[in-house]
This record gives C-alpha cells, structure tokens and sequence, in this order.
C-alpha cells in the first residue's frame, strides 16, 4: 500500500526510521540542536546534569549571542561568557556579537532541506521554508539533543495553505501571515504543521517565504513547511551548499487536518494591533495611530530584500521628526550587501539609526526600549504588551513598505502624504 504522507510525515519518518502517523510519539534523529544566549545558559546547566563527556554532534550544536548583543548590563555579560566557555570546552560552534540573528544564520549557514532542527528559541520554525522539520522546543529538551542527537516529537496533524494568484502592489508575505493568523487566530495551528503551496507560494523568493515559516509559531504552529523547488536549489548554491538540496513535494493525496485557501488579490497592507497578532487591520484604517519608533529588522523582516524595500520608499525622504527609527540587518551578509548596493547611505540620509546585526529592540533588553504610552511599528514578529521592554508601550507588526512609509508620515498608513 502506498503511504500518502505530509511535508511533516515524510520528514520525521526519515528521521524515526519507520513510517509515522499524526498524534504519534517518536524517537527522532536531530540534524542540527541551537540555542541562543536567553535560553543557553540553562540548556548548559541541564547538560552538565547529565555528565556527558561530549556533545553528540558537536559541528552542528550551535550557540548564539544575538538577543542581547552587544550585553546591556553585567549579568548579561556573565551569560555570555558561560556561552562562549561552554562552546571552547566542548567544541560546539559559537556565532558572537554581530554575526547575525541565530535564525537567520541557520538558514544561511547551517539547515538543508529534509533535515531536523530543534531550537531553544520559538521562531526556529523559520528553517521550514528550506524544507526542513524546524521547531522550537525548551532549553531542557534541547540539552539531551545536544548529548543524545535525538529528540522525542508528536508527529502534529497539518494545514495546507493554499494561496493562488498575485499580490496587490506594494503587499508582501508579511501582510499574508498577519492576514492568515487574523483568519484563525492566534491559536488557530496549536501544534500543526503549516504547509504552504500554490501558486503564489511558488512565485515567492526565499525571503519571502522564510517570513512566513518565521510567524507560523504566532499561529501556535509547531513549524512552517514548504515544499523544495528551484528557488530553494538557488538559494543553497548562492551559499555554497548546493549538493545539500533534496526534493521534496507534498503528496496530491495526503491528509490533511484543514485545507485553508486564500486569493493573493485579497490582501492589503496588514497591521497587527496591539497586544495580539491575530489583532489585524488594514493599514488604511489606523491613519489616527501616531508613531514614536519605527524598527526594521529581525528574523522575520531582516533581510536584504526587507531593507531594499524600505530603501526604495525612504531614497530622497527623511524620517518624520518625532519619529526614531532603527534599522538592524540580520546578518553580517546582509549588512555587508546593504552597504555594496548604497542603502545605508539612502537610510543614514533620511535619518536612521544602526545597530549591529543582531535581535535589537525586539526582545526588549536593548537597542530600542520604548517609554510608556510610546508606539513602535516593527517589522518584527510579536507584540505581546512587555515584549519591547516596557509593559506601559504598544507595538504594531507591519512588513517593511508600511513601516518606512509610516516613519516617513509619522503615523501608521501604507500611502505616503
């Protein structure tokens, strides 16, 4: 009998060495184990407990220093030396200040397609869109990987996301995610695969599409999947792992748990409103909602593509002046291309300040904490209340167009004045 398997499926049935079903508990090989310095220092504490003399796979056990990069304050400090310790004595590799945020340099750097990653960090689920099963799991879980090279799983039930047809000017994936997790909800994927397909999906560059794996946790999606075509190939071979590349296809006969389609054409530049990201509205209507910061960057909107799209509406422009607003590129690659192509001296002219490539503002410890009653628009993936360092701010989500328009107008719109 032929198996009709899922993205999900296909992928953990490698890794558990039999054929598996939703719903059921599996022994999985882990291709590559991260962590990044929120999290590390207790997986370093549950390591040791467990006196294992090495790390199962230590060339592909990887520790970041971005989310408080560089450290705000001592205590900070301190972890980051217990990081950096950690990965000299047991060889592991060690990405320090400045070498980029931990998920956009496994995409870069580490994850192929067909592989397993699990990381102490819940936008792991970004290396889903190279066609790898990707997830975010707690720093305990995460230390008996880096000894064991296996991880337990439920094999989660999947939603195929299907979008046809062409985006509306000046709309991108990120407007597409807000869209989908304002559909659903914030709960709407608790522990399911997303995979994404159709025409649209396969219309999408890279950077598009590790947005959209990026957010599928806010959807409470154990992972974002999609399926590996050329672009995919592309990718890896302009970073210098082309024979990394499998092929792998969603079968035209799986189950899945929900099918949800959605018309490109549908979409509009997409808000998500304070304290929720399924809190959408269309940009349009938000007009009224004056901004003190605007923040483009991180794992979700920090690429290349996301800055030359902000450059594009910013060239000749400056910032509004009650308006701050902080660019950090997401990877040293990133920057350095930034520089090449003219960007930064476009951002630098109309007003913008630069942090090292990194988390920034995000994760609220630095590099951009707001002042109480203060609105950010970020291009970032979470607003939760607190999340950028001040539980009296308030966060908007936006894609990059929106929020260099905004920072031009000074007040959220996806048109400038």
């Amino acid at each position: 009998m032929t198996l009709h398997q899922t993205l999900a499926q296909k992928i953990i049935s490698k890794h558990a060495g039999k054929d598996v079903i939703p719903n059921e508990l599996v022994i999985a090989k882990v291709d590559v184990a991260a962590v990044q310095d929120g999290t590390g220092p207790l997986t370093i504490q549950e390591f040791k407990k467990l006196n294992k003399e090495k790390l199962a796979n230590p060339e592909r056990t990887i520790l970041f220093i971005d989310h408080a990069a560089p450290s705000p304050r001592k205590e900070l400090s301190n972890t980051h030396v217990t990081i950096r310790e950690f990965a000299k004595e047991y060889g592991a590799v060690l990405s320090d200040i400045g070498e980029g945020v931990c998920h956009q340099r496994l995409v870069e750097s580490f994850v192929n397609p067909g592989e397993i990653l699990v990381g102490a960090d819940s936008h792991t689920c970004t290396s889903g869109a190279l066609g790898a099963f990707a997830t975010g799991m707690g720093s305990t879980d995460i230390a008996v990987a880096f000894a064991l090279g296996k991880t337990w799983l439920k094999v989660p039930e999947s939603y195929k996301i299907v979008v046809e047809g062409k985006f509306r000017e000046n709309v991108t994936s990120k407007d597409l995610m807000l869209h989908l997790i304002g559909m659903i909800g914030a709960d709407g994927a608790t522990y399911k695969a997303l995979e994404f397909t159709g025409s649209t999906i396969k219309n999408m560059e890279m950077s598009e599409r590790f947005t959209l794996a990026n957010m599928a946790v806010e959807a409470g999606a154990k992972c974002g999947l999609f399926e590996t075509d050329e672009k995919t190939k592309e990718y890896l071979k302009e970073k210098g792992r082309e024979e990394k590349f499998i092929e792998l296809k969603i079968d035209d006969e799986a189950k899945y748990e929900k099918i949800i389609e959605i018309r490109a054409e549908d979409i509009v530049p997409t808000v998500s409103c304070p304290h929720t990201v399924d809190n959408t509205k269309p940009a349009s209507e938000l007009n009224d909602i004056k901004v003190n910061q605007v923040f483009i960057g991180t794992c979700t909107n920090g690429r290349i593509e996301d800055l030359r799209i902000a450059a594009n509406v910013l060239k000749g422009r400056k910032k509004h002046k009650n308006v701050r607003l902080i660019i950090v590129p997401a990877s040293p690659t990133v920057y350095k291309q930034a520089v090449k192509e003219g960007l930064l001296e476009i951002f630098i002219d109309a007003g913008a300040s630069f942090l090292p490539a990194g988390c920034g503002p995000c994760v609220g410890v630095h590099g951009g904490i707001l002042g109480d009653n203060e609105v950010c628009l970020a291009t970032q993936n979470r607003n939760f209340q607190g999340r950028m360092g001040n539980t009296k701010g308030f966060i908007y989500l936006a894609s990059p167009y929106v929020a260099a328009v905004s920072a031009v107008n000074g007040y959220i719109s996806d048109k400038i004045k």
